[in-house]
């Protein structure tokens, strides 16, 4: 097993289980059956939570021409996945096409064109719109797995999180602005209702795009701790002024519904959801260094990616840190891939 699992307790029994799988699938493959078709057809759609996005290397590397600003990484989850498939094939060698990018919306899987927003080698007058990422990575009836991460920025999740950080620091609720809205903007529960459906219309074009393929989605893993005392309010490395009140509320009333929803679709569809948060829990933003598989506002990532990003009055250089905002680190991603390697050798075995 690599070393990200070296010492994790369950590490042993998920390497048994990928080559007792790997021999399963290989003894379902009929000899001589690959032909034209030798290899597994993998597509990963989804937002920075797949995408990576300081976790890694830059995929395409710095300087590529090919560079799109959707900031996918080399150890972000279908990277891992991808090298443990290589390492014990399921039978056939696997093929991953990777169209994940940074701040994607549901709509941008499948329905609208995205302008990436990434700030790291961003082109003189910003990165150019790309294709929905059905069209990008070509589903079609020789897909076998798709597996997709998304719907937090379609609340949006990150935008929330800064009405917090600006509500706290004033000694205001965000909870009171998302519950009692000022007029123009959903509140919380229509939110949601409109993620619900909008996941809803997405799943129906990729299972129409990609009619033969087994999709997994994949949901949210548990950024924030199960009690809020666990933070050091205002500490930039974890959730910074968001109150105590404000982060449990965020908790229940957000990120548990979300996955709630992503999972309920997903069970309408007949498709296989992978559950993150459950086994996150405990290593949430507000833990210390050496526990935590989420960043915090603040925190730790790859020399390539800023303190300050473009457009906040947020500057992470203050604390000698760089702008993570929530999201996943190394640990993080290791303990995704866990979860959505054997979601995908199960469903090839029922392919």
């Amino acid at each position: 097993m690599r070393s990200t699992f070296r010492g994790r307790p369950g590490a042993l029994r998920t390497r048994v289980l990928a080559v007792g799988l790997a021999l399963a699938a290989s003894v379902l493959v009929p000899a001589g059956s690959a032909g034209a078709a030798d290899r597994y057809e993998w597509v990963a759609l989804g937002d920075s939570y797949t995408a990576g996005v300081f976790v890694g290397n830059p995929q395409p590397a710095l300087g590529d021409s090919s560079r799109d600003g959707c900031d996918r990484t080399s150890d972000a989850y279908p990277g891992v996945v991808e090298r443990d498939l290589a390492e014990f094939p399921p039978g056939m060698p696997v093929r991953l096409t990777n169209v994940s990018c940074g701040n994607a919306t549901i709509d941008h899987i499948a329905t609208g064109k995205q302008t990436p927003i990434s700030p790291v080698q961003r082109p003189d007058g910003g990165w150019p719109a790309v294709d929905t990422q059905i069209q990008r990575a070509g589903l079609n009836a020789d897909t076998d797995v798709v597996t997709i991460g998304v719907g937090g920025n379609s609340l949006p999740f990150g935008d929330m999180l800064l009405k917090c950080l600006e509500k706290g620091a004033a000694g205001k609720s965000c909870r009171d602005h998302y519950t009692n809205p000022p007029a123009g903007e959903e509140g919380i529960q229509d939110k949601i209702a409109r993620v619900e459906s909008e996941y809803v219309g997405m799943l129906a074009h990729v299972h129409d795009a990609a009619p033969h393929a087994k999709v997994i989605t994949v949901g949210y893993p548990a950024v924030l701790p199960e009690d809020a005392s666990a933070c050091n309010w205002p500490s930039l490395t974890e959730l910074g002024s968001i109150s105590h009140a404000d982060v449990d509320w965020l908790r229940e009333d957000v990120l548990e519904p979300l996955n709630g929803s992503i999972q309920r679709v997903s069970s309408l569809f007949g498709d296989r959801y992978v559950d993150i948060y459950s086994s996150s829990l405990g290593h949430d933003a507000c833990q210390p260094a050496d526990t935590k598989w989420v960043e915090g506002i603040c925190g730790e990532a790859g020399d390539y990616w800023p303190a300050k990003l473009p457009g906040t009055l947020l500057s992470c250089g203050l604390v000698d840190k760089r702008a993570t905002l929530v999201h996943p680190n190394a640990e993080g991603h290791a303990n995704a891939a866990h979860h959505v390697e054997r979601a995908i050798r199960i469903a090839l075995l029922e392919r």
